[in-house]
């Protein structure tokens, strides 16, 4: 085995840095704009990444232009913890989040797009502080790494294997055979759809400021809100409510078939059988949750003190619509405290957790394909009960599926519920009760936000212990990326040389 490129992997750090420090300048501006008393802060926080960015590319500017896998498990691992390192600078240096263990938990929470919050009245935060916020969402919505290789094409050819193991799983879709144009072009259609959801919730009545904070939020599926009652702030305005979900589904879905809608191949979108798995999906689960609503919930009592009329089919669907595609897509936000609902609908959400989205998309969870893949070998188990003799192979969009993936959704669900298992005892030994517990592990592994018990939509994770804070960081981390990239750092033939 090769020597791994310390070189490269540092230079690439730096130009992380770079980026973040880039964006706080941005946040900068803002708080400028908006006189919010934090200009400075956010400035000083800004030039210091900058500053720390520059001075690792100089020191490893000799680098070779080669990154094999390992540096790639490496730097997409190591990127996201540094991102979060300097992304916390701006919650420490203002004061609004004094203390590093909830800073982390709050910068970790933005990359991974979790959206789970230790604040508690996000209305009194500078809105400079509100901005950076969103945007350590929509920066790792589509990727801090998928980024860096579209606007840096240095990498060159290597660029794929940092590809590889930002976006793991069964999804291998190129809409080009260059992995720097597929990025551009992807990170272009992200940005087009961020416009135009602004524009669309400010026409709809929102503030420009809140438009643009709930856009990135929701392109990125992430979930941070800048109000208290997140989305349920807006109860009294369905239209800002339906813009949010329709904006959310898209999310959630494969940025491929973006692509191939805007390029007017209309067919290949309804002929993905991932995409209609998801959507059949939604549509059950919106179903019986608006079923359910409709014939034994008083929304008034569920709803944040907002008025809703009890008991129209209107309000009913509307709630039930964005709260499952909410979770499904482990956006996060909330128009009502479904936990509250009744406990057959607690069960339904808690489900709901482990679904995630599609394969490349911004989602979180265990992603649509690989419970559809599983299904079908399920039943093709029960076929070769049957039929011992018979060849059977699982196929996806008309082609058989190799071997090698199938065992590889095999060990994810594996993995993934273990992970889930083992992150819910450390939350039980740190006192969580059990409902708090499980709704937690489920909610940071599937990049969800809200939980249950203690931790669900109406509160904040502001109580959770502090050590509870770090490992709810780290199973964010590891369900955002996949398991597989941040697991195979803790084996030890990994840094073996050969």
């Amino acid at each position: 085995m090769h020597k791994i490129n310390k070189e490269i992997i540092a230079n690439l750090m730096g130009v992380l840095l770079l980026f973040n420090g880039g964006f706080m300048l941005l946040s900068s501006l803002v708080s400028l704009l908006t006189h919010d008393g934090v200009t400075f802060e956010l400035t000083l926080s800004a030039f210091f990444v900058l500053f720390l960015g520059v001075f690792i590319m100089l020191l490893s500017r000799n680098h070779t232009k080669q990154i094999q896998k390992r540096e790639g498990y490496i730097i997409v691992s190591f990127g996201w913890v540094l991102m979060s390192l300097s992304g916390m600078l701006p919650y420490l240096f203002t004061g609004v989040i004094p203390d590093i263990s909830s800073a982390f938990f709050e910068t970790m929470s933005g990359y991974t797009t979790t959206g789970s919050t230790i604040l508690n009245d996000i209305e009194s935060v500078p809105k400079g502080i509100l901005f950076w916020r969103s945007t350590t969402h929509w920066i790792g919505g589509m990727g801090i790494i998928v980024l860096a290789i579209a606007i840096l094409p240095l990498l060159g050819i290597g660029g794929m294997q940092l590809f590889a193991a930002e976006a793991p799983g069964p999804s291998s879709d190129k809409l080009h055979p260059r992995i720097t144009d597929t990025a551009k072009r992807l990170w272009f259609i992200y940005v087009g759809y961020t416009l135009a959801e602004t524009i669309l919730l400010s026409v709809a009545g929102m503030s420009f400021f809140d438009a643009i904070n709930h856009a990135m939020s929701t392109l990125s599926t992430g979930g941070f809100s800048t109000k208290n009652n997140s989305v349920a702030h807006w109860n009294n305005t369905p239209i800002i409510q339906y813009i949010i979900t329709f904006f959310m589904l898209i999310a959630g879905t494969n940025f491929v078939l973006s692509y191939f809608a805007f390029t007017g191949k209309i067919r290949k979108i309804f002929r993905d059988q991932e995409f209609k798995f998801f959507m059949t999906f939604i549509g059950i689960s919106t179903l019986i949750v608006a079923l359910v609503l409709y014939n034994n919930v008083d929304l008034t009592l569920s709803s944040f003190n907002h008025p809703q009329i009890f008991g129209t089919l209107e309000s009913s669907f509307r709630h039930a619509f964005f709260q499952v595609v909410a979770v499904i897509t482990t956006t996060g936000f909330v128009t009502a405290d479904f936990t509250a609902w009744t406990p057959f609908l607690t069960i339904v959400f808690f489900g709901l957790m482990f679904m995630g989205g599609s394969a490349g998309s911004t989602s979180g969870g265990v992603k649509g394909v690989r419970h559809m893949l599983m299904i079908k070998s399920g039943f093709l188990e029960f076929k070769r009960a049957l039929h011992p003799n018979a060849i059977l192979q699982p196929r996806h969009n008309g082609s058989i599926l190799k071997e090698e993936v199938v065992y590889n959704i095999y060990a994810f669900f594996i993995l993934y519920l273990l992970s889930f298992i083992f992150g819910a005892l450390v939350f039980g030994a740190l006192g969580l009760d059990f409902e708090s517990a499980i709704g937690v592990a489920a909610s940071s592994l599937g990049n969800v936000g809200p939980a249950l018990g203690s931790y669900g939509p109406a509160f904040s994770y502001s109580e959770l212990p502090e050590f509870g804070k770090w490992w709810a960081s780290f199973l964010m981390l590891l369900g955002r990326l996949e398991l597989f990239t941040v697991l195979i750092l803790f084996t030890t033939f990994f840094w073996k040389k050969h």
